[in-house]
């Protein structure tokens, strides 16, 4: 087996590596923190408040440039090159925005299809429950069947009235207790 080089230490893979302090810290953001920021930017940007925030600002601009005082030597150059760095810069952070809120939305659909899912779920078995309560039910006698089998078994007793069956006679007589 080779041994490593002396001089400069080679580290292994199975032990973690030292921490190594740095000079000048890195500054830490919020991992969403500018995404956030993308949000409110192009939020404020579709507003009828930013709207008007523009057209006042574009007002004065030419305002400002028609009368003898003008900054902007060519004419109006200065301003469009303020609006193509504001459009070149609300691009992508609309863009942005958006792609957040789709990711949100597409969490937002599948938690939705997961809890339709159990919904269907607990659908199908209350269904199989209730049929099989039906089936059992099918079976069980109700309080309506019974009264009107009792109420057909004291018809045939109304009808054979005072005589009776020969079964009735014999366990009389079994019964009986012999005069003597």
């Amino acid at each position: 087996m080779a041994e490593p080089k002396r001089g400069r230490a080679r580290s292994r893979l199975d032990t973690p590596r030292e921490l190594r302090r740095q000079l000048v810290p890195r500054p830490s953001l919020q991992p969403d923190a500018f995404g956030v920021f993308a949000e409110r930017f192009a939020r404020y940007m579709g507003t009828a408040r930013f709207l008007l925030w523009m057209t006042a600002f574009v007002v004065i601009w030419v305002i400002w440039n028609i009368t003898p005082g003008r900054f902007d030597e060519y004419p109006f150059i200065f301003l469009t090159l303020m609006l193509s760095l504001q459009a070149s810069y609300a691009a992508p952070l609309i863009l942005l925005a958006q792609n957040r809120q789709e990711d949100r939305d597409r969490v937002i659909a599948e938690q939705d299809r997961r809890v339709n899912a159990q919904a269907q779920a607990d659908m199908e078995f209350l269904a199989r429950e209730v049929a099989s309560l039906r089936m059992a039910l099918g079976e069980v006698a109700t309080r309506d069947f019974v009264r009107s089998e009792l109420r057909a078994l004291l018809a045939d007793l109304d009808e054979r009235g005072p005589e009776r069956g020969p079964e009735r006679d014999r366990a009389d007589g079994e019964n009986a207790e012999p005069t003597t």
